[in-house]
């Protein structure tokens, strides 16, 4: 039998240095990771401002109930006030017809509105017909002028 004497541990091999390639494909996996994290975390907060919307949504449908009730009951009570003075028929026609007078304003400013923005449609197509155009006269004034020198 053969003794050996006990061999030294071998010493790890140096770290090599990574690759190019290897570094590139780190970045991406690092890149892809963050913006699917940053994508998550939108959706998270779209979905608790979501909620959050449609509880407010849902509060402002109940005030807007709420003061329409209000306002049916103010109207009832100017008629019975100008029935103190007028028949009750004449005090009912009389708030119908202010309230009529207010409808038609109102109905007149909001037609006029939506003329106004009908007037002030966004024509893209034009807008790019013209950059396409500049874009090629300045590409071939580019052209021409680097054939010059």
């Amino acid at each position: 039998m053969t003794h050996q004497p006990p061999q030294p541990p071998a010493e790890p091999a140096p770290p090599r240095p990574p690759t190019i390639g290897e570094l590139v494909a780190r970045i991406s996996e690092n890149v892809s990771a963050l913006v699917k994290g940053e994508i998550d975390l939108a959706k998270a907060k779209g979905r608790r401002m979501a909620a959050t919307m449609g509880v407010g949504a849902g509060l402002l449908g109940a005030a807007g109930v709420v003061a329409l009730y209000g306002l049916g009951f103010l109207l009832g009570a100017a008629c019975e006030a100008l029935a103190l003075v007028l028949p009750l028929w004449a005090a009912k026609l009389v708030v119908a017809l202010v309230l009529f007078l207010l409808a038609a304003v109102a109905a007149y400013l909001g037609k006029r509105k939506i003329d106004a923005a009908r007037a002030d449609v966004p024509t893209p197509d034009k807008n790019l017909k013209e950059d396409v155009a500049l874009l090629k006269a300045a590409a071939s004034a580019g052209l021409e002028k680097g054939a010059e020198q």
